[in-house]
């Protein structure tokens, strides 16, 4: 399913609002980002992996997971590159223009899953030295761009 906004029909659309929660649309869909340190994944160490919730695609690994003080989940790397999109993203510097002239670091870097478009959270570079990056996916329960599956093994 793709979820790519110009791309969506009416129908897809409908189904993923009626399949998903009013919380989990609006971030999938509308990359939305929920208060830290509220997550029911943050503390969560269990082997598993972390998959897309609009189409099931695994993304992280509870390997690569690590505590990052950050208020939400984060991973040092996804399973596999080919699974996710990275880009630009400015929407918290908002028409101040004048910001990113000066502060070129403010840009920031949204992650998507590959298959669908869904917005899963962003990428920085300031991760553990095993690969510098860290992948910060916010979530709550039932409202989050991700869901547990507890029943799959470790990579």
């Amino acid at each position: 399913m793709q979820t790519d906004k110009q791309s969506v029909s009416k129908e897809e659309r409908e189904e993923l609002v009626k399949r998903l929660t009013p919380l989990q649309y609006r971030v999938t869909q509308h990359k939305i980002t929920e208060r830290p340190f509220t997550g029911e994944y943050l503390k969560l160490n269990d082997n598993g992996l972390y998959c897309c919730v609009v189409c099931g695609e695994e993304i992280f690994s509870s390997e690569s997971k690590y505590e990052s003080g950050c208020g939400w989940p984060a991973f040092d790397g996804v399973i596999n590159n080919d699974k996710v999109k990275h880009n630009i993203d400015l929407s918290h510097v908002g028409s101040n223009l004048l910001l990113l002239a000066l502060r070129s670091d403010v840009a920031r870097t949204e992650v998507s899953c590959a298959r669908c478009g869904a917005h899963l959270g962003h990428v920085f570079d300031d991760g553990p030295k095993t690969t510098g990056k860290r992948y910060c996916v916010p979530r709550r329960p039932k409202t989050v761009a991700q869901k547990y599956d507890k029943q799959r093994p470790h990579l």
